[in-house]
């Protein structure tokens, strides 16, 4: 009994100081790599911001947390180097057939969709991931340009109030196009419900947000 006893108990502190090592490995691996990994992502952001807004890299932004209908949305007030406002660009994210659809959506100053780009996805290769440019301008489901308080961004097969939704869904991959029109609309409620600085009054106003409740909770 005494050799198994002291066999349990070597086995007990072997085990302990691999877990204590391994738990020091693992904090000091994360400490080194946070702040890189931040900067990675902080410009992934920049870059994406630069993108949806028209490719202007010569903006300031002013970050906004907007909640809205229990999520949370960040949005970026957007301004030239002359400080004109150019509008803002919001991240959204809801899910999707595979998992969370994250979304940057810009918007201009008037609520009119500039661009947009996937932050994050989990959709099927060749099938939903094909959200990243089916929408984009020139795209089968071409939303640039368009107006959530103006078009009514649903897919087309689906139908609210007697108003068909405006745009064709990615072939095969309805839940990827629902999902990313409801991103898109709640971005919109979320730019619209932000206090953007504006040398002009021509940002997009709460009033015309509620406008496109509608479309949303079709999306969803």
């Amino acid at each position: 009994m005494e050799k198994l006893s002291n066999s349990l108990l070597n086995m007990t502190v072997v085990l302990t100081a691999t877990a204590i090592v391994t738990g020091g490995l693992l904090a000091f691996v994360n400490d080194v790599t946070k702040e890189p990994i931040a900067e990675v992502n902080k410009q992934a952001t920049t870059d994406g911001i630069v993108k949806v807004m028209g490719g202007n890299p010569n903006i300031k932004t002013d970050a906004d947390t907007i909640e809205n209908n229990g999520n949370t949305f960040v949005v970026y007030n957007v301004t030239d180097d002359k400080g004109n406002a150019l509008g803002n660009a919001v991240e959204s994210s809801t899910m999707g057939f595979g998992g969370e659809l994250k979304v940057l959506t810009g918007f201009d100053a008037e609520g009119n969709i500039l661009g947009y780009t996937i932050l994050g996805h989990a959709e099927t290769p060749g099938l939903g991931a094909k959200a990243t440019d089916w929408f984009q301008k020139g795209g089968k489901g071409d939303i640039i340009g368009k107006n959530p308080a103006k078009n009514n961004l649903m897919v087309s097969k689906d139908e609210k109030d007697g108003k068909k939704g405006e745009v064709d869904a990615i072939t095969a991959s309805t839940i990827t196009s629902r999902a990313f029109l409801k991103t898109v609309n709640e971005a919109y409620e979320a730019s619209a419900k932000s206090a953007p600085a504006t040398d002009c009054n021509t940002q997009p106003t709460v009033a015309a947000a509620d406008s496109v409740n509608a479309n949303v909770e079709e999306a969803k």
